[in-house]
């Protein structure tokens, strides 16, 4: 790499530092330095920060004084606690090379840097208006809001733009969004800004380079993604998972758990749910006699979720239960193992996770994998098999998002007026608008102009002024304190804050639900402590400690998504090609070489299979389906479609089986859905179903079958809601009122 070309003093602080640069240095830098956007895909712990920030810091260093205030470089990352972290390992370069500078006694500019998130202080939000940093780190929220404020002038003379993580962002619709706002940033600016990517895991390379870029811009593919090695292995804690000796699992995780962290310096447990970390940081306290883990969730407060990671970077933690929050690149200091309890869900989360240990180049990445139940063994070995391939996912970027169009429009006219012309010009250049046809766009725009299609939505109020005469838009009065009050693509999970009682230290939050069917007494536990219900408020829980007291466990709804159909695919086929070897006499050692199993989690898989080939005489694969027939205690006919195809297609076959029995017998039935299954029940039918009706549809009736049933769904009814909340047709109430979710779905 020609670090040659470096200035004297970066050079001289690197090579002191790190020698020679890595693959994602070396083969970043001259691509960045030709003024190139760029996507990096690196391995954890291989530099790919600097990879990114050293030579947009070097240019910055050689071009001296700078020509105007402004924001420089703008780096953008998925969660708060990662700009947090990002923000003090940039001080380690900034302060090593100004030192370096002043030894070799050459005139260098000092650089400053600045977080700006939800959490930053008004006080430095005006200080940062006033004296704006040479670097900015921010989240995609908050550089929606600047581009909505008057502070958005900061950002005039941004060069470079890194986004951090962006596996993580651009799968969703708060992918669609940063990727409006960085045309926004871009159409501010006299020359487009160097756009730089960065991710540890994702495939396929080019379409994410496609979402980084924007339409029309090429990007440069850094790919130095080498495979770790990996040290894995599922276990199951029991010997028969039919039999359990305490008629639960959970005892004998406990203690397998507890085993593991006392036999390594740093552990983090990773648990599908904020309320089975609560549970399981407590039980393994209680089974220690002493607080050996603590958790770190999403309804943390700022302030407990930076002490804990604070704690386990310096290794003072034993153990750390965790939910996705800590999934991403949080410095997380020395963790040598990684439990996962469950299955991770997908081959691309279970990377990621088990990635958090031996954090730096080279490191084996230890991982232990405890399934809960035998079916959840079945996904756990199929995803494993695959993680130990580094076959992830395909990554899909989503395309049209018209919510979130609607929102990014009415931020845009509260701020100047647009030619829509021009409108639909910059739409386009972010990558999953690219097809947006111009009847669309006047669809949105007749949507928030008001002109609605009948008489029932004349309460809702007109967002901005569509002259179509001009050909131009502009914002209504109260367009800006609408956009920023109710924008971004985090849907309101109706949480209630909890705060220490006597004081404005907040705790963590409580889910809505939750808070509903609580009362002042009650105890509930949050963060691995007990707290005790002091009043509940129209926005707030006030709590205590209560050490020694029995708590309830707090529950958060909405979290977990189902089973990707690629990979749903894959377990299919994996069931079938066990299937296939139950009598071969090696299939344990098969198993144990290829997933990975102990001995006691392949004995376990084998007699499931084993036993669903003796009642039906056959198993669910990709290719076979498998339909179950029979009574309930009530006499009442159930099927059981056993489908591995995943929650998503199994829940919206479900609607279209419950439209087809309408159709057939004139009756309600009841169905539900999971990853692997879609449950049928009929209740007071007069004669039974034929199963071959079911699944021997057509698929064009099937697709007009489900169109008819969805949108009386309560699912529908929740989607519907957040995506009107992000369409700000529906805005979020005023700040300190609330309004409940079912009657936020009866409004929608």
């Amino acid at each position: 790499m020609p670090l040659e070309t470096f200035h004297p003093a970066v050079r001289a602080w690197f090579e002191e530092r790190f020698g020679r640069p890595s693959p994602p240095q070396a083969q970043g830098w001259p691509a960045i330095a030709r003024g190139e956007n760029v996507l990096i895909l690196a391995p954890t712990g291989s530099g790919k920060t600097l990879a990114a920030f050293l030579k947009c810091l070097d240019i910055l260093y050689q071009q001296g004084v700078r020509r105007e205030p402004g924001v420089q470089v703008l780096y953008i990352s998925p969660l708060k606690a990662l700009n947090n972290d990002i923000y003090r390992n940039l001080e380690i370069p900034l302060a090593g090379i100004e030192a370096k500078a002043r030894k070799l006694g050459l005139p260098l500019p000092h650089l400053t840097h600045a977080v700006r998130t939800g959490d930053t202080p008004q006080q430095e939000r005006k200080e940062m208006r006033r004296n704006p940093p040479d670097i900015l780190i921010t989240t995609p929220e908050s550089l929606y809001l600047l581009l909505t404020s008057r502070s958005r002038d900061i950002l005039r003379t941004v060069r470079y733009v890194i986004v951090d993580e962006i596996h993580a962002l651009c799968t969703s619709k708060r992918g669609a969004h940063l990727s409006l706002s960085l045309e926004r940033l871009e159409a501010l600016l006299p020359r487009p800004p160097v756009r730089i990517g960065l991710s540890a895991t994702l495939r396929p390379l080019e379409e994410v380079a496609r979402y980084l870029g924007g339409t029309g811009r090429p990007v440069t593919i850094v790919d130095a993604g080498a495979r770790r090695e990996l040290d894995l292995r599922v276990e199951v804690p029991v010997d028969d998972m039919r039999a359990l000796p305490e008629s639960s699992i959970w005892p004998a995780i406990y203690r397998r758990v507890l085993e593991l962290v006392a036999a390594h310096r740093s552990t983090i447990v990773f648990v599908s749910s904020r309320g089975l970390a609560e549970r399981l940081a407590g039980q393994l306290n209680a089974l220690a006699g002493r607080e050996v883990a603590r958790v770190h969730h999403g309804s943390l407060s700022r302030e407990a979720r930076e002490q804990v990671e604070a704690e386990l970077k310096a290794g003072r933690l034993p153990c750390l239960v965790a939910t996705s929050s800590l999934e991403l690149g949080i410095d997380v200091g020395a963790v040598d193992l990684v439990i996962q309890i469950e299955s991770p869900g997908t081959v691309s989360r279970g990377l990621q996770r088990v990635g958090r240990a031996g954090h730096v180049l080279g490191a084996v990445a230890k991982g232990r994998l405890l399934p809960k139940y035998r079916g959840d063994l079945l996904e756990t070995a199929g995803i494993v098999r695959e993680m130990r391939r580094g076959d992830l996912e395909e990554i899909r970027v989503p395309t049209g998002a018209l919510d979130v169009l609607a929102q990014q429009i009415v931020a845009m006219a509260a701020m100047d007026e647009w030619r829509v012309d021009d409108l639909l010009a910059l739409v386009r250049r972010a990558w999953g608008y690219r097809d947006l046809t111009e009847r669309q766009l006047h669809g949105v725009l007749e949507m928030l102009a008001g002109r609605y299609p009948a008489a029932e939505f004349r309460e809702l109020r007109p967002r901005i002024v569509w002259d179509r005469e001009a050909g131009v838009i502009r914002g209504r009065e109260g367009a800006r304190a609408l956009a920023v009050l109710s924008g971004g693509t985090i849907p309101d999970r109706g949480y209630y804050t909890v705060y220490l009682e006597g004081s404005d230290v907040k705790l963590g939050e409580l889910d809505e639900e939750f808070v509903y069917e609580s009362r002042v007494g009650d105890v509930f536990l949050l963060g691995s402590a007990t707290w005790q219900i002091r009043a509940i408020e129209h926005d707030r829980v006030v709590a205590a400690p209560a050490p020694g007291r029995m708590p309830r466990m707090p529950f958060w709804k909405g979290e977990g998504s189902g089973r990707p159909l690629e990979l749903g695919r894959k377990l299919g086929a994996f069931t079938g090609e066990v299937a296939a070897r139950l009598h071969d006499p090696d299939i344990l050692q098969w198993l144990q070489a290829e997933c990975c199993l102990d001995e006691r989690a392949a004995r376990n898989l084998v007699q499931y299979l084993r036993d669903q080939v003796a009642h039906t005489g056959l198993v669910p694969t990709d290719r076979r389906l498998v339909l179950e027939s029979f009574p309930d205690e009530l006499g009442d006919q159930r099927l059981a479609l056993l489908s591995p195809f995943g929650g998503r297609v199994n829940t919206a076959w479900g609607m279209v089986i419950r439209a087809r029995i309408r159709q057939l017998l004139q009756l309600e039935a009841e169905v539900t859905a999971s990853d692997d299954v879609i449950h049928i029940r009929l209740p007071g039918a007069d004669r039974p179903l034929d199963p071959e009706a079911l699944v021997r549809i057509d698929p064009d009736e099937a697709a007009e079958l489900l169109l008819q049933e969805v949108g009386a769904t309560p699912l529908f009814g929740a989607h519907f809601r957040m995506n009107a909340g992000r369409a700000l047709v529906l805005p979020r109430p005023r700040p300190g009122k609330r309004r409940p979710f079912w009657l936020q779905r009866l409004k929608a």
